[in-house]
Parts: structure tokens; sequence; C-alpha cells
């Protein structure tokens, strides 16, 4: 879903953060054990504005993702460094090796699946409509043709959306870096609907905009499933990543962390 310019360009940034965010260049992807017996460290890119998933609160990055990814790096004897990238930065930082892995609610696609391997499905989103708490009218994905809509750059619902304006031209989309600024967009009534992931619109609803906004419609691409990216052929990574989530849905943490973020086992 990215453009190759896109793709260049963020690649870019990323290398110029190689130094300054993580400092380790290549020798992130190697994850050996550092003198002293000293944990290795697992370098994880990440979007974080994404609650309730990834966020950030109290200066610290919180949320299902992150609880996740530090529990399996605890299951694998990793200690766990975070680092904020836009998300059209997530795929880049990956592919250079600024980044041993990346978690940020990425649906994996086949067009993904082709710049990175993705670790097993860790959890399974689909897609909703989310308009004003007053609008009517709007409930299917055919009702969205000739609006105006918003979504996160990079996403499934910009596809989404992208697709609508296919069939219609006279759709008009606005494209946000965080999907924060895209409710807010449509709680000003700058827009008309907002696509995006059912679990992150269901949580905005309960919280930032509550009162304001609401979901319509039923859930659409209900088979979306979350992995985690690693590097293209970084077999070992990849296998100690599912190795670790497999013990973390084993031992039951996995489902401490959906009641936690989510309410629910």
């Amino acid at each position: 879903m990215r453009k190759f310019v896109k793709l260049l360009v963020a690649g870019m940034l990323v290398l110029g953060l190689a130094f300054s965010a993580i400092g380790c260049g290549d020798k992130a992807a190697e994850n050996k054990t550092p003198a002293g017996g000293a944990k290795p460290v697992l370098n994880v890119a990440s979007e974080t504005t994404y609650p309730p998933m990834e966020f950030t609160e109290g200066g610290e990055y919180v949320g299902f993702d992150m609880d996740l990814i530090k529990a399996i790096g605890a299951a694998e004897g990793f200690d766990v460094k975070i680092t904020s990238l836009g998300f059209d930065a997530l795929i880049p930082a990956v592919q250079v090796g600024t980044a041993d892995c990346c978690i940020s609610s990425m649906t994996i696609t086949e067009k993904r699946a082709e710049a990175i391997d993705f670790s097993d499905p860790y959890y399974t989103a689909g897609l909703i409509i989310a308009v004003g708490k007053d609008r009517e009218g709007i409930s299917t994905l055919d009702d969205l043709k000739g609006k105006r809509l918003a979504a996160e750059v990079g996403t499934t619902g910009l596809a989404a959306s992208n697709k609508i304006k296919e069939e219609d031209p006279k759709t008009s989309i606005k494209v946000f870096d965080s999907v924060g600024e895209a409710f807010m967009e449509l709680e000003k009534g700058s827009v008309d609907a907002v696509i995006n992931d059912m679990p992150i619109t269901a949580y905005y609803i309960k919280t930032t905009g509550k009162d304001k906004v609401k979901m319509v419609g039923e859930v659409f691409a209900a088979d979306d499933q979350y992995g985690i990216g690693v590097k293209k052929g970084n077999t070992e990574l990849l296998k100690k990543i599912n190795s670790g989530l497999k013990k973390v849905k084993d031992s039951g943490e996995y489902d401490k962390i959906n009641k936690k973020w989510f309410g629910e086992e």
C-alpha cells in the first residue's frame, strides 16, 4: 500500500535516525549477548499514536502491543527497547536493520509480506466505519461513495478508502499521520467518515470520542490479522518471536494482556 517513492524517502529518514535514535546500525539485527552476560537487546519500532494498541502515557510507551512484545521479549531472554517512528517508516526500518522488528497493529497483507516477513498472527481486527454521533444515512461502504473520508497513512483503512474513491472519483480522502488526527477531523465535521480498525475505533469512542463519534454498519475485512514484522530472511529472530508468542499464549499472559486493554479474555 505504499508507493516506491514514499518507501525510499522513509528509508532515508530511517537511516538518518539509525545513529540518533537507535545507534547500532546492522548490529541491531544480530541480537548477540553483550559482554558481561547482559541480555541481548531487541530493538522494536512502533508508531505509538494508536491506543489502546500503542500510545504514550506518563512518558512511557504503553498499550496492548507494548505489553505483548515485552512479554515475548521476556519469554525469550531479551531486553526490549521501543523506538517510535511514523507508520510509513516502520517497514523501511526493519528492512535496513535499524530495528530488529516492528509491532504496530500492522495487518498482514500480501504486499507487506513482499517487503518483510511476518510472525504468526497475534490479533484479529477487522475494519469499521465511524461517523459523527448525529450523522444518519451512512452504514455501508456504498454509502461512503462521494463522501469526504479520513484515514491514517499506510493503513488498511486508507486502502479501503482508496478503493471507494476508485469506484467513485467524487469521493475525497484526507490522509493523516495518526488516526487520532483523522478522528479530530471527523469531530469537527470536516469529513463524513473515518475507516479504521474496529478495536482502535471502539476504544476511541469509549475514551476521547465518547458522545462525539459512533460506529455504524458491520465489521468488514473481519479476517484481517496483525503480525510482528522482521527483516526478510531473518528466520532465527522470526522463530524466537513465534516461540515467545506461543509461550505467552500458553502461559495465560496473553489473556491477561487482552483483558487489561479490552476487558475480556
